[in-house]
């Protein structure tokens, strides 16, 4: 299945970061807290999003940081994606 977002949109895969505690411990990700990097999978078009002209900065491939509770949360074959708008996106990791 593919995921084709809307206007100003934007599909998100978290990337996964293994952390290690200051003692040494490797956290599972079930005890980490939500990843705030991310890699893009899919752009929207961009275009009128409410009443303003809506050019898209982000592109398939870059790694982004988005806000750490924004978006919507879906599962499509067994993967994990956020969707969420462009203005959610605080950086774009180089």
């Amino acid at each position: 299945m593919k995921i084709r977002p809307l206007l100003d949109r934007v599909v998100l895969k978290p990337t996964e970061i293994e952390e290690t505690t200051k003692s040494g411990f490797i956290l599972t990700s079930a005890s980490q807290e939500k990843p705030q990097f991310s890699e893009v999978v899919a752009v929207g078009p961009g275009g009128i999003v409410d009443g303003k002209e809506t050019e898209m900065y982000v592109k398939v491939g870059d790694k982004v940081i988005a806000g750490k509770y924004s978006g919507t949360e879906v599962k499509i074959d067994d993967t994990e994606y956020t969707i969420v708008r462009q203005s959610d996106i605080l950086a774009i990791v180089e």
